[in-house]
């Protein structure tokens, strides 16, 4: 691969209308992105999600990212947040609702609805949230309680549950992201439309971290690290820009040795940054994947990060050990073209 092949594979592009258009074929083929997402709700059916998926791999070729075939992702949690619906899919009910169903139960379910993506082209799964959230606070907390994102409000439930989810994806081909590192279960805010979102309670070694442990445990290729700031563990970073939180905390004390992806790196919590700053900033903390769904960011941001490799000997070393674990993930799901 060249040096730009390598770069695109640290992005995963948004689809825009969950349809892959002729500026995506083109930035695909000049930027060599390697990934792409969903963007919005279709209840449009499994044969047509599976249209545009084919679509998207035909765009795996040697020019564009020498052969190496795309993550094509989705949020696929269940409740208010299952992105795809219609002929094909069953209604997901909610993550709160799952986590009153036994761990073995869940499971199965999680492996059917993992069967239902995979025939619809979908090979990742936003999925599952590990945020736990206090007993009566839903109300208050905007990006998982009052949308019943969290599988329950205490961490032995929601690990189990978790690690439940993830090895009925598993069985069913489907890669998971555990999210959102290191928890958005007691902040206020919504990172997607909101700055400043801050946690003034979690700690390195909370209990709360628990679910993200039997994640690792269990496993998971990826893990989405959040954009709010952690008061007590790195005051002055976004969880995805902190060393702290991801080379520290991910890497070092629960020994993660997959894929680290950012929350999307067009969110409002990150909107005042410039682009190639978000991403220079998410990489050297030793982040992997930069989710961004817009176009004219994600260009900048790649040019930004050949740059910063260009100049840095020790950021290049960085963007390639951030390449490898991308493509080791991306073999276990027969990506390679040697797979």
């Amino acid at each position: 691969m060249t040096e730009a092949q390598r770069i695109g594979q640290l992005f995963m592009i948004g689809l825009v209308d969950d349809q892959l258009d002729a500026a995506e074929r083109t930035a695909i083929a000049q930027f060599h992105f390697g990934s792409v997402a969903y963007t919005r709700r279709t209840a449009r059916g499994a044969a047509a999600d599976r249209a545009v998926a084919d679509a998207v791999q035909a765009q795996a070729t040697l020019a564009a990212t020498r052969g190496v075939r795309f993550f094509v992702a989705v949020n696929q949690e269940g409740g208010l947040i299952q992105a795809l619906s219609g002929p094909g899919f069953e209604v997901m009910p909610s993550a709160l609702s799952q986590g009153s169903l036994a761990p073995a139960v869940l499971q199965a379910k999680a492996a059917r609805w993992g069967r239902q993506l995979r025939a619809a082209g979908i090979n990742l799964d936003f999925a599952p949230v590990a945020d736990v959230v206090p007993l009566g606070s839903d109300a208050q907390n905007a990006p998982i309680g009052q949308l019943q994102r969290e599988f329950g409000h205490d961490p032995a439930t929601v690990s189990s549950h978790v690690a439940a989810f993830i090895a009925g994806m598993q069985q069913a081909g489907v890669a998971t992201s555990v999210k959102h590192y290191p928890g958005l279960g007691r902040v206020a805010g919504n990172t997607d439309f909101t700055s400043s979102v801050t946690d003034s309670v979690t700690t390195r070694n909370d209990p709360y971290l628990a679910p993200f442990i039997s994640a690792v445990r269990a496993g998971v290729p990826f893990v989405m690290v959040s954009l709010a700031t952690y008061v007590k563990i790195d005051p002055q970073h976004l969880a995805a820009f902190s060393e702290t939180v991801i080379a520290g905390m991910l890497r070092h004390d629960l020994g993660y040795r997959g894929v680290v992806i950012s929350d999307s790196l067009g969110a409002t919590a990150v909107a005042s940054m410039p682009p190639g700053m978000r991403a220079i900033d998410f990489i050297a903390a030793g982040g992997d994947m930069i989710i961004i769904n817009q176009l004219t960011p994600a260009i900048a941001m790649a040019s930004a990060v050949a740059i910063g490799a260009a100049q840095s000997a020790l950021f290049r070393a960085r963007v390639d050990n951030a390449v490898l674990n991308v493509l080791r993930a991306k073999e276990a799901q027969g990506l390679l073209p040697c797979a």
